[in-house]
């Protein structure tokens, strides 16, 4: 029986990124198959984001190489803006523009970007503001809506590029602890249809549920990475073990 094997969607080598003598990324190698789900884990400062932001190219790297869809961003001819229309990105602060509604902040980009008709980009900011269950809210104006609200905004608006790759940078970081849960479930449902995703997250119960595979970074680098159930049970290296201790709720132990 044959075996055939796909490159992976991202795939990152040697990655070094400093910020002046701050050595922040050390020697990252690092891949996503496509529609993985990888939770990135770590204490802070560790350069869970910072990683998350060079694969998009959002932070450039000194040294390494990022491919994504078998492009090489990290090379000078790299059209950068055509390659991260592929690429959503979710931040911790959500950057709606506050005078736009939700439909019009989704749609924007379509328009600018895409240079869609306004009919054609409603009508797609519509679906995803429906996915993210928002359909009642496209009129609504940032200032309207709840903090897990705005997150969902952002979500549908880079779902409405149609991207390959969804990068979420501790979604969940800045909203009261009530509304969690609601970013959280369309992120499961997100994974549910196949969306390829990398997510930043001290969400260590989501991991678990949610991911294929769970990296540990720590001092900027990857120290392990394994499946949810192996690595947040029975983490192999110290600093692991240590960190779940730290952060694990008895409930979320084990």
């Amino acid at each position: 029986m044959s075996v055939t094997t796909s490159r992976p969607l991202v795939s990152i080598s040697a990655l070094n990124k400093y910020f002046g003598d701050n050595h922040v990324l050390r020697d990252i190698d690092f891949a996503v198959d496509s529609g993985e789900v990888v939770c990135v884990i770590g204490p802070s400062g560790s350069g869970k984001s910072t990683l998350l932001r060079c694969v998009n190219l959002l932070e450039r790297p000194q040294s390494g190489t990022v491919l994504v869809r078998g492009e090489d961003l990290t090379d000078p001819d790299c059209d950068i803006d055509a390659a991260r229309r592929h690429i959503g990105m979710v931040f911790q602060q959500f950057n709606l523009f506050p005078h736009h509604s939700a439909l019009d902040n989704c749609a924007l980009a379509l328009m600018t970007v895409l240079g869609k008709k306004r009919p054609d980009a409603e009508h797609i900011a519509r679906a995803n503001l429906e996915r993210v269950g928002l359909a009642d809210k496209v009129d609504a104006y940032p200032a309207k809506l709840s903090g897990g609200q705005q997150q969902r905004v952002a979500i549908a608006r880079a779902l409405s590029m149609d991207p390959a790759l969804m990068l979420f940078d501790e979604p969940t970081s800045a909203l009261d602890p009530e509304l969690v849960g609601e970013v959280l479930a369309v992120m499961r449902r997100l994974a549910d249809e196949g969306m390829t995703m990398i997510v930043v997250t001290h969400e260590i119960a989501f991991a678990r549920e949610v991911a294929d595979r769970v990296v540990f970074m720590d001092q900027g680098a990857i120290v392990e990475q394994d499946k949810p159930a192996r690595l947040l049970s029975e983490p192999k290296e110290p600093r692991t073990r240590d960190f779940l201790k730290r952060v694990l709720k008895p409930t979320e132990a084990g």
